[in-house]
């Protein structure tokens, strides 16, 4: 399935948000429950910082600076803590966190990602803590933004899904066929296949699907000749 939505694929923050965007509507869609305490953290301590600055600026517009100095320089500590705080958040806890969630059985997954500056190339790292028994385990791989996006910068999920699926077993178990998914036989020919646009796609996807009949209703022909000879 190939996103109707394009983005500029030589931005490399684009192709990494839509990425990340990507996983967690893959993920909730195989059943896994998605834990949002991360991202309810980041946005209430920014919610917060944002109220303080509204309710800073409300009482100095209509009481005035003199009579609210005070009450302002304690806004403006307290916005800067908060602020501060925010960003320890962001750049020591969640650390490129995209996904956390429990698989349908039970086992707990957290998914970051990456990117290095001028590098088309998708950094992910995948914890998993088992529900029963064993120690969590780490699984690190990178590919290129070039095996999902086409050259007209549409997401294409299928080769995404399947890139998730053959390399992160809790996500294999949970989605079977995107696991067994044939891998091309070259790297090059998957290239070629995504510097095509939708249109083209859907073209080759029509000739096929009419040569096929025509080849079908040729066979018939034949028999039917046989039969009378």
């Amino acid at each position: 399935m190939t996103s109707q939505e394009r983005i500029t694929v030589h931005n490399l923050a684009d192709l990494k948000n839509t990425s990340d965007d990507a996983i967690p509507n893959y993920l909730n869609s195989l059943k896994f429950k998605q834990d949002h305490r991360l991202v309810d953290t980041r946005l209430a301590l920014g919610y917060g910082a944002f109220a303080i600055a509204a309710a800073c600026f409300l009482w100095d517009y209509k009481l005035g600076f003199e009579n609210t100095k005070w009450y302002t320089a304690a806004a403006v500590a307290l916005y800067s803590i908060i602020n501060g705080a925010l960003t320890i958040w962001i750049t020591f806890v969640e650390k490129g966190t995209v996904y956390q969630g429990t698989a349908p059985d039970g086992t707990k997954i957290s998914v970051s990602t990456s990117t290095k500056k001028n590098e088309p190339t998708y950094y992910v790292v995948v914890d998993i803590t088992p529900k029963i028994g064993g120690g969590s385990r780490k699984i690190e791989f990178a590919r290129s933004f070039t095996e999902w996006f086409d050259v007209q910068g549409h997401f294409v999920a299928l080769p995404f899904q399947v890139m998730l699926a053959t390399t992160v077993p809790v996500i294999a178990k949970a989605d079977p066929k995107r696991a067994a998914a044939a891998v091309p036989a070259t790297p090059a020919a998957s290239s070629d296949f995504l510097n095509v646009d939708a249109q083209t796609l859907d073209a080759l996807a029509a000739a096929e699907t009419t040569g096929a009949e025509s080849n079908a209703t040729g066979s018939v022909g034949k028999k039917s000749k046989r039969r009378k000879a």
